[in-house]
């Protein structure tokens, strides 16, 4: 179980301490406006097609769900196939026939609780620990998923259905499977921690029913926290992929209208056919290609909202309608992918297939999946050699392993899996070729130490450039510029920039280094400004915009405001969050009825998510740009309300405090949040600030220092650590932490100009000259 959603700012104390400050755009200014004109001229000619700007869905009557049963009549075969798929299981109502876990008394132990498994009057139950940390006994009254393992769903007051986080593992048991385990078996979960099966994270009405049932309404009411969630049919049905189908069912029964549908069938969405398309093998390159090329996404999008890493900016999807009209899918971000695009976190498929050389190639999921029972197509390296010639991939001149090892499996190289839930491998979708060379740079996973996990990265690089005379380079080659964007290394300008230009670039990355590059803008990247904007894939332009919030207001009021008026509802939203914040006096044409209207939406895409804390993150920062303080205090109290340990609503609501010139309240609401998440870096950190700015600086140094002791991996910490002990007048310490940070960092410029100076401060020239010249080497490598 998942959270989706995005925080658009988890955090508005200030710089993030990785990038260069946001301050150097003002220096930019009057550069940048040079091409402002330009871009003008290109907004002007273009031709604008009406587009819906409201907050709201559309409240135009479409058509309804009519169930599965329905379809089955001409869709015998179909129906068949799906039946008994993960589809037709992902969740059911708890019986004999569905129920999979041993509830014969069975017993399970974890952090001192002892759960017991049984059954009552014919219904299964569990006694466990509840809300408070006492042993209740409740009933099980869905099961959710069936292989690898499968929850169970119970009832708590407010309509929550909740996922119990003791698992049954549905393996069998020569696998290790027929066992009772925790999800979180690592940690120490007890009922005060988020991860507790009680608490918001483990709620399927916000996390997880959507996606696996079909016409399902969340019905979430904010005023008394609690849910009224309806589905039209339990499980996934047909109708969760083909769109609601009554006006298909119309036309199919010879209506009268039937002519006014005979376009489309009065389908919502009119899915490939797989009988048209076909891939044939080029002798010449052992690889296929397609008879006819795929010019749009329809199919890939239609499953992607549920096989995805998004957060919702709609509630009222239909299957067929553009993807970021009701998502916004998240980037190769830090924390969920590896800087090389490598899964990381639970990702859901689609941000790595979007990466992969067979996604541009014209591939879909249907192409390797059958769509209606989700198996493969073929058994395992049959699938692949459908459009990969067998006697040149197949081979072992290509695999360099015995036939039928593990080596030899086509996905074991190129779909290397990652185990998540405990019992769950899935594979990464990004179909690339293995680097060990780049795990040897940047401690990225591999494939072939996968297997020979007592072998070096080293080593496997040396093999591979043995068997095939070079190092391979691959589809994928962003992980330096990600990992020196990551790292806020000087490099990462000229590197990202390289590759956004790099037509070769799949869009997801470009759009995830166009997010990077906002504090690296300068006269000689202008370019990407307009890369950007003018793109075709819709992510792109998200990213663009979000780029784009640091610039000064009249640059960015004269770039931002044209996507106001963009196709699609993700790029309008963005581009008013980005706009909210400018002074009421805007020049003419700065479109306020559209920047009003996207604001709206803005709204209505944080309240489709009003349970979740983040959403209400994002509304209060949205009203603290537009200057409503009242509203802004709100919605972050709203977030602690819903999650009394989400430290970006404490964070955020003490810099309001401050902004108003109230610090005393905001140093009240972080050592609120510090009773609540004492080893918080983040908090503790925060608080050291404020005491700096009240003149507090031993307390802020004891703050500041427990902050970098907590988090090791973050340097701004143990930058401002350094930095106000040497304010304080213990330079030769400050220089002592300095250097630490240096071994762990080296690449961290500010790191480094505070060494130069506090030692040139102290008179030791040569260490000043010393580090002078690893910063003039680091500069060196930058673009």
């Amino acid at each position: 179980m998942h959270n989706g959603n995005r925080t658009a700012s988890a955090s508005r104390s200030g710089a993030s301490g990785r990038r260069p400050s946001r301050s150097g755009y003002w220096l930019l200014a009057s550069v940048i406006l040079v091409a402002v004109a330009g871009l003008a001229v290109w907004w002007t000619q273009r031709p604008v097609e009406p587009v819906p700007l409201v907050g709201t869905d559309s409240a135009t009557p479409g058509p309804d769900y009519v169930g599965g049963e329905a379809c089955s009549e001409c869709h015998a075969e179909q129906v068949r196939l799906w039946q008994n798929s993960h589809h037709d299981l992902a969740m059911q109502e708890a019986g004999a026939g569905t129920v999979l876990g041993d509830f014969s008394g069975k017993t399970f132990a974890y952090n001192g609780i002892v759960s017991s498994f049984y059954t009552r009057d014919g219904r299964f139950m569990v006694r466990t620990d509840g809300p408070d940390g006492e042993l209740n006994d409740y009933p099980v009254k869905y099961t959710f998923g069936v292989t690898p393992l499968q929850q169970y769903l119970v009832q708590l007051p407010g309509g929550r259905l909740q996922a119990l986080s003791i698992a049954w593992d549905a393996r069998p048991a020569a696998e290790g499977g027929q066992r009772w385990f925790h999800l979180y078996a690592e940690e120490k979960v007890t009922h005060e921690d988020v991860l507790h099966w009680t608490r918001a994270s483990q709620n399927w009405n916000s996390q997880c029913a959507v996606c696996h049932s079909t016409g399902l309404k969340k019905n979430y009411n904010s005023r008394n926290n609690t849910f009224d969630t309806r589905w039209s049919e339990i499980d996934v049905a047909c109708e969760a992929c083909h769109g609601p189908a009554s006006s298909h069912i119309a036309w199919a029964g010879n209506k009268p209208d039937r002519q006014a549908l005979d376009a489309t069938k009065g389908l919502t969405v009119a899915l490939e056919a797989t009988a048209g398309r076909q891939w044939t093998i080029d002798p010449e390159t052992g690889n296929a290609v397609r008879n006819r090329p795929r010019n749009r996404d329809t199919e890939i999008e239609v499953c992607a909202p549920c096989h995805s890493r998004r957060s919702a900016i709609s509630d009222s999807y239909i299957p067929g309608e553009p993807l970021l009209d009701h998502y916004r899918p998240a980037l190769l971000d830090e924390g969920l992918y590896f800087p090389d695009g490598q899964i990381q976190d639970e990702v859901y498929v689609y941000g790595s297939f979007l990466q992969s050389r067979m996604y541009h190639a014209g591939v879909t999921c249907s192409d390797c999946h059958e769509s209606h029972s989700l198996q493969l197509r073929k058994p395992g390296n049959d699938v692949c050699l459908q459009c990969h010639a067998g006697e040149t991939y197949a081979a072992a001149s290509h695999h360099f392993h015995a036939p039928d090892s593990a080596g030899a499996a086509c996905v074991g190289c190129h779909m290397p899996a990652r185990t998540y839930m405990t019992v769950d491998p899935r594979r990464d979708h990004s179909l690339r070729i293995p680097r060990p060379d780049l795990s040897a740079k940047l401690g990225t996973p591999n494939a072939c130490n996968n297997c020979h996990a007592d072998e070096t990265a080293q080593w496997a690089a040396a093999r591979v450039e043995a068997w095939y005379g070079q190092a391979p380079v691959g589809y994928q080659t962003y992980a330096g510029a990600l990992a020196a964007a990551r790292g806020g290394e000087p490099a990462a300008a000229g590197l990202l920039a390289d590759l956004i230009r790099d037509p070769q670039t799949p869009d997801i990355a470009r759009a995830t280094a166009l997010a990077e590059t906002g504090p690296y803008l300068g006269p000689d990247t202008l370019d990407l400004i307009s890369t950007g904007l003018w793109h075709d894939d819709p992510l792109v332009r998200v990213a663009t915009v979000d780029m784009l919030e640091g610039v000064p207001a009249g640059l960015r009021l004269q770039l931002v405001a044209p996507m106001l008026e963009d196709s699609q509802r993700a790029v309008r939203i963005e581009a008013a969050r980005v706009l909210a914040g400018l002074p009421p006096h805007r020049p003419e044409g700065a479109q306020p009825a559209a920047l009003e209207q996207g604001v709206e939406a803005y709204i209505h895409a944080q309240t489709v998510n009003a349970e979740r804390p983040e959403a209400q993150v994002n509304l209060g920062n949205l009203y603290t740009g537009l200057g409503q303080p009242d509203k802004a205090e709100a919605a972050y109290s709203q977030a602690i309300a819903l999650n009394p340990v989400f430290v970006p609503a404490y964070v955020n609501l003490a810099d309001l405090y401050r902004a108003q010139g109230d610090d005393a309240q905001g140093e009240k609401v972080l050592r609120q949040a510090l009773l609540a998440v004492p080893d918080n870096a983040e908090l503790h950190y925060v608080l050291g600030l404020l005491l700096v700015r009240q003149q507090k600086l031993g307390a802020a140094i004891g703050e500041l220092d427990t902050a970098a002791s907590l988090d090791e991996h973050t340097p701004r910490y143990v930058y401002t650590y350094a930095v106000a002990l040497n304010a304080d007048g213990r330079a030769e310490q400050a220089i002592r932490v300095l250097a630490g940070a240096h071994e762990r960092f080296p690449n961290h410029a500010d790191i480094l100009v505070a060494l130069i100076t506090f030692n040139r401060e102290q008179g030791d020239t040569a260490a000043a000259q010393s580090y002078n010249r690893k910063l003039e080497a680091l500069q060196a490598t930058g673009h």
